[in-house]
């Protein structure tokens, strides 16, 4: 992409309020996670014995309650903000790094390369994750480690089929035929001519990839193979929310909140940053 279409891009970003207010609301939980848990009274650990299960506000220093083990449920929500956000963009780092190297490399070569790397990309698509994730916990454990690989080795290849079609066309213009003829070579080709110009849509993908890794990390903590206790995340939190429900729905209504919040900044971020980067809108 040019220069002048990324500063029309980023001017048009700037006049978005909504997607300016998602941007600084996900700045604020990212600092919140990371910042706040040590400014709090209370470790994400330490049982409360007096506050049980508390209500937001009841007691001294819970701003958003305890849970039934007597834990701040503020803390708590921020340890697993801080977990989720982490595995979620070291997943879309693997997708970005393989996806755009696969489908690049595959769009360049053509003929038999290509037809043989998408074919990976198509045995790969046909694994159920869930089946995947659960081997890799009984093999080497559940942790966060285990979540990390289980969504990376899937969450590239979408990102494969998009910069392999981009490569593809980008493949038949003047200034990559000019390289080929010029003798440079396949690498040099790739990295210098193939991967700068496909940085638009890779970026709005990433930001799409973010919410999507988010949520299947959510619903494998969820579901108990995911991220286990004492650790923290999301979709655990809304588990144990979903099991106190009755008694004390304040438990589920934190965390899943939170979750809600984070999924729409990061897709109406990622909507905006579609139709900012979009040259037929320019």
């Amino acid at each position: 992409m040019s220069g002048a279409l990324w500063r029309e891009a980023a001017a048009q970003l700037r006049h978005d309020r909504l997607a300016l207010a998602c941007a600084a609301l996900l700045a604020a939980m990212a600092l919140a996670a990371i910042a706040g848990p040590p400014l709090l009274p209370f470790r994400a650990d330490e049982i409360d014995w007096a506050h049980m299960a508390v209500p937001p506000l009841e007691a001294a220093g819970h701003w958003l309650g305890t849970d039934r083990l007597g834990r701040d449920l503020l803390v708590r929500t921020l340890h697993g903000l801080r977990v989720s956000l982490a595995i979620a963009f070291a997943a879309t780092l693997v997708a970005l790094v393989i996806g755009v190297a696969w489908g690049a490399l595959a769009g360049f070569r053509r003929g038999r390369t290509d037809a043989w790397m998408m074919r990976c990309v198509d045995v790969l698509y046909s694994l159920p994750q869930v089946f995947f994730v659960i081997i890799l916990t009984v093999v080497f454990g559940r942790g966060p480690l285990t979540i990390l690989v289980a969504i990376g080795a899937f969450g590239w290849l979408t990102m494969a089929r998009i910069v392999r079609g981009q490569a593809l066309a980008l493949r038949e213009c003047d200034f990559v035929e000019a390289a080929v003829v010029g003798g440079a070579s396949t690498p040099r080709i790739v990295w210098r001519h193939i991967v700068p110009n496909l940085m638009g849509p890779v970026i709005v993908y990433a930001t799409l990839t973010l919410p999507q890794v988010i949520l299947v990390e959510g619903f494998l903590s969820f579901l108990g193979i995911g991220i286990q206790e004492p650790l923290a995340s999301l979709g655990n939190l809304i588990a144990d929310g979903a099991a106190e429900m009755e008694t004390a729905p304040w438990m589920l209504v934190v965390p899943a909140a939170c979750l809600m919040l984070l999924v729409f900044c990061f897709n109406f971020l990622g909507d905006s940053l579609r139709d900012a980067l979009d040259p037929r809108d320019q």
